[in-house]
């Protein structure tokens, strides 16, 4: 049990290792550049990695299973729709507001260890992961749009992934580890939004 909590302590650590500069779509191909994106924000890693401890908390809480599926699908396929919005011209407002206020929301959700139905918690996520992706094709530059795309959604499901594993791992021997990083998290959007 405890080697898995350090399996998955590892997976996420190195998935939130890389917060480095943007990869340039030149040097390093546009696939590249979109999977160094989600890794570059700490309110990317913050958001993602709470949306799958969220959904494992629902998970382990309720017995539906699929709440480990339905929710991170449900962020990531809505994400895209906001990419695609915005290389598509069609803005929205507050967009980065909104991207700051979804790591506080997910943390204190974690934090709180609030069990919705599966239906209502994918709604949830997939507001917030509106903003997300809009913000990710904000930032395109010069990468090739479906490469980039393509890269960042591989990313942001591997940290949902993480945020399972470890939700999963430390679930196992106690849920208030859970509660901790949600609050934790948080905190952390707090203190980007007011820092």
């Amino acid at each position: 049990m405890l080697r898995r909590l350090l399996l998955a302590t590892a997976i996420s650590a190195a998935a939130a290792a890389p917060a480095f500069a943007h990869l340039d779509p030149a040097a390093h191909g546009s696939f590249m550049a979109g999977v160094s994106h989600p890794l570059f924000g700490t309110d990317h890693i913050l958001a993602m990695v709470a949306v799958g401890l969220w959904a494992s908390q629902i998970a382990s809480g309720s017995g539906n299973r699929s709440a480990l599926w339905l929710i991170p699908t449900t962020f990531v396929g809505t994400m895209a729709l906001g990419y695609a919005a915005e290389v598509g011209g069609i803005g929205l407002p507050f967009v980065e507001p909104a991207i700051l206020a979804s790591v506080v929301a997910l943390g204190l959700l974690v934090a709180m260890a609030v069990r919705l139905p599966v239906a209502a918690s994918a709604a949830v996520v997939g507001i917030f992961a509106l903003f997300h992706g809009h913000a990710h094709g904000g930032e395109l530059g010069a990468a090739g749009a479906l490469q980039f795309g393509i890269g960042f959604v591989v990313a942001t499901a591997l940290l949902h992934l993480a945020g399972i594993a470890i939700g999963l791992g430390i679930g196992r021997i106690t849920p208030w580890i859970a509660r901790l990083a949600g609050a934790l998290t948080a905190l952390a959007g707090l203190s980007l939004a007011f820092g």
